[in-house]
């Protein structure tokens, strides 16, 4: 698409906007309810619609089409992520009022983050036609990753805390309990940060690693700059939203890494088979239509057999706790 400078800052200002919005509904600490969190979702997901509906007016199926493959990718690997929101969440015992506050404020740097890597990577792209090899070679690397991670189990059960967020909490001090939503606070005459902010910092960290394989990822889907970020920004303003809504569901989505594997291993075999194709190899192409179907596809299977899966294995827990006699445990010991 030929956007113009009107339309970039247009399109910024009105994102902005959304978010003030949404930061104003939710400035209040408040615990979210599921009706509350699905009607935002619902909201969301209405406005990427309507969105992809003007940049067909505008631009035509190609763009479009772009726009909702890197839309759908994007919201399919942010709520991976959100597994790892509940286990800093966990980690770090926040209370259920002040949840939605730390999540808006991760959200906030993700987005910061997400533009500054797409300006990096539109950049790289335009000097460096071979950086497409590197994107393909690390999708397909992630990949394989997350298979061997699906396979132990998944996510690791405990959040670990990075060198730098522990760093700082040894420079600055950090106080002994939550104080309502301030950062920082005076303790025995001396200025400590709370714990609120060592959550957000958290949360901050840990965007920096899931926009290593999400930018490549919609790179390979379209090398508009216009389109990987109002994709990645439509796909992150929902999330916290969506932790709350599917926030009991997420341990039933049990293939959801295998699914990931497949979209992310088959977006780093696009870019592999384009860098070829740059290089004048004459290999094929895959094209947009064929890789939105593909992604879609692969998600729906990922949730059904995820959700028959769970079901299955919450079945037979539940026989075996009725087959057993009274005051036993579940290895035949008695209690």
């Amino acid at each position: 698409m030929n956007v113009s400078l009107f339309v970039w800052l247009l399109t910024v200002a009105a994102l902005c906007a959304l978010v003030a919005v949404d930061f104003l509904i939710g400035r209040k600490p408040h615990d979210v309810s599921v009706r509350e969190a699905g009607t935002w979702t619902v909201v969301w997901v209405v406005l990427a619609c309507l969105f992809g509906l003007g940049v067909f007016l505008f631009g035509g199926g190609g763009p479009t089409g772009e726009f909702f493959a890197g839309y759908i990718t994007e919201k399919s690997l942010s709520v991976d992520n959100l597994f790892v929101f509940v286990l800093i969440m966990g980690k770090f015992a926040v209370p259920s009022q002040y949840q939605q506050r730390v999540l808006m404020v991760g959200v906030l740097v993700a987005l910061v983050l997400r533009a500054l890597f797409i300006a990096a990577g539109a950049a790289i792209i335009s000097t460096f036609s071979w950086v497409f090899y590197l994107f393909g070679a690390f999708l397909i690397w992630t990949a394989w990753k997350l298979i061997q991670d699906a396979k132990k189990g998944g996510h690791e059960e405990e959040f670990e805390e990075n060198k730098l967020l522990k760093a700082v909490e040894k420079r600055f001090g950090v106080a002994d309990r939550y104080h309502g939503t301030k950062l920082w606070i005076e303790q025995n005459g001396k200025r400590v940060m709370t714990p609120m902010l060592v959550v957000m910092l958290a949360i901050g960290s840990t965007d920096v690693l899931f926009a290593l394989d999400s930018i490549p990822a919609i790179y390979g889907l379209t090398e508009d700059p216009y389109i990987v970020f109002t994709a990645n920004a439509f796909a992150l303003m929902g999330l916290r939203q969506l932790y709350f809504l599917i926030g009991g569901l997420l341990k039933k989505l049990v293939h959801l890494g295998y699914g990931l594997s497949v979209v992310l291993g088959f977006i780093g075999v696009k870019l592999v088979l384009h860098a070829l194709h740059e290089s004048g190899v004459h290999v094929p192409e895959i094209g947009i239509p064929f890789s939105l179907g593909f992604i879609v596809l692969v998600l729906i299977v990922t949730t059904v057999t995820s959700l028959r899966a769970s079901a299955r294995q919450e079945r037979q827990e539940r026989e075996g706790r009725e087959g057993r006699p009274e005051g036993t445990a579940r290895d035949g010991s008695t209690v």
